[in-house]
């Protein structure tokens, strides 16, 4: 098989830094079974990698699509951002193959775990972003993701609650948990007990701004979050 350095040669990228790298492709559980290594895991790396990412593509979307409304520029940059698309392209380029196990997150199935590898892509971004600057990230993302985004393959947001934090988390509309206060209520509950239909509120600082239904609470809790996003793009300041 070959290096992780030879693969990245074929997106023009040569670290300087194979240290940075390493740390990029080190996941905390190999960490913690390695604590005898110079290498640290790749959480602080994700961290940056993740704002460096969401900066690329808001500003791309910014640029390509001028007249959108915000909410449908932030619905579009969910759809991009979300995990199952990252840790697509971890494995897409064959990322996935080089991460850094412990042996018991490695028995648990950890290369296949979408987490591990939306935070391994991340954590390279932010490993070229260190290593050698802005330019060469949007350089790769432009190469790597732009395409996917310009041949449609993200129109559809699945996850609506995500995107609905993301508008409040946008706002800066955090309580002093540092959490987003939204809360999704069960307000009735109707059908038989083997085909019930749950009906769910999203409830904002004691305000409904979504109502939902569905066969299974959290399918009624994403029909809610749908309702308070499209409402949201209606009317921005509607309830932030």
């Amino acid at each position: 098989m070959e290096t992780l350095q030879e693969k990245l040669r074929d997106y023009k990228i040569n670290f300087k830094n194979l240290a940075l790298l390493d740390e990029a492709f080190t996941h905390k559980s190999y960490y913690f079974e390695h604590k005898d290594s110079s290498v640290f895991h790749n959480e602080r790396l994700e961290f940056l990698g993740d704002a460096v990412l969401g900066f690329v593509i808001v500003e791309y979307l910014y640029k390509a699509f001028p007249d959108e409304r915000e909410g449908v520029l932030t619905e579009k940059k969910i759809s991009i951002v979300r995990r199952e698309s990252l840790a697509d392209f971890s494995r897409k380029l064959g990322f996935d193959a080089y991460l850094k196990l412990g042996n018991g997150e490695e028995k648990n199935g950890g290369r296949k775990n979408d987490a591990n590898m939306e935070n391994l892509f991340e954590a390279f971004l932010g490993a070229l972003l260190v290593d050698q600057g802005m330019f060469e990230v949007k350089k790769f993302l432009y190469k790597v993701m732009i395409p996917e985004i310009e041949n449609g393959s993200y129109d559809k947001v699945t996850d609506y609650k995500s995107a609905l934090q993301e508008i409040f988390y946008s706002a800066g509309t955090i309580d002093d948990n540092n959490k987003i206060p939204l809360a999704y209520v069960v307000i009735g509950q109707s059908g038989p007990v083997h085909e019930p239909i749950f009906e769910i509120d999203v409830v904002f600082e004691g305000r409904t701004i979504g109502h939902g239904k569905g066969k299974s609470k959290k399918i009624a809790e994403q029909d809610a979050a749908r309702d308070a996003f499209q409402n949201q793009q209606k009317d921005s300041k509607s309830c932030i």
